[in-house]
């Protein structure tokens, strides 16, 4: 099995000064799930190279089994640190895609024309789609084969609006994405604040929060 993870390269927090990026929970969690599974993982960006790390995700209290593992995982390291970019991959090599989150995708990959084609014909050809957190906000230009937006009448969630409001950063994202998705039509679902939440919808597989993600990459490698 050969998995696509596709991550931001976008690292400022709109307006504030501060830097944003990938969430190395939702990175790490899942990259080791596939990785355990015997998949083969190719790592993009949008611009190649190392991705920029949300600084906050590094900090004591959002550190899990899988963030430890990483940081003392040289190889993985050097794989992150040499990210291929998005627009050299073809969606026909690959047999899933995952998309971590972090805010970081909520302003490049959202409005991406490469990544909106690439989950196109992912989708097109029948094969799992997955997204965490903000990850899932991707989706919010992506379109059906009957050009209508992909997420209308179908069951997603990512970080709610609580949540965000939470963090303080419900006026500095570019969209919110319980809202975009219920605009769209999507059948928006969600749990507790913070707490585990998958949704699965056909190939269509989204998770709420830092949580979530190594259930989506769990749910993504039941499909094979």
């Amino acid at each position: 099995m050969k998995i696509l993870m596709v991550l931001t390269s976008h690292d400022k927090l709109g307006g504030t000064g501060e830097k944003t990026g990938f969430w190395l929970e939702e990175f790490a969690a899942p990259y080791y799930q596939f990785l355990d599974a015997g998949s083969e993982i190719v790592l993009a960006s949008p611009l190649g190279g190392q991705p920029p790390l949300d600084p906050k995700s590094e900090l004591d209290d959002f550190q899990t089994p899988a963030t430890g593992r990483f940081n003392e995982d040289e190889q993985a390291q050097r794989a992150l640190a040499e990210t291929v970019k998005l627009d050299t991959v073809n969606a026909g090599d690959f047999d899933a895609v995952f998309y971590p989150g972090g805010h970081g995708p909520l302003w490049d990959l959202a409005e991406s024309a490469t990544s909106i084609e690439l989950i196109e014909e992912f989708t097109r050809a029948g094969k799992p789609i997955s997204f965490v957190c903000h990850a899932p906000g991707v989706l919010k230009n992506v379109k059906a084969a009957n050009g209508e937006p992909l997420i209308k009448g179908r069951n997603v969630t990512g970080f709610t609006n609580g949540e965000e409001a939470a963090v303080g950063l419900t006026d500095v994202v570019p969209f919110l994405i319980e809202d975009e998705f219920i605009r769209l039509g999507g059948q928006y679902k969600k749990a507790d604040d913070w707490s585990e939440f998958v949704v699965e919808d056909g190939q269509l597989i989204t998770g709420q929060n830092p949580a979530s993600s190594e259930a989506v990459a769990k749910a993504v490698l039941g499909r094979f």
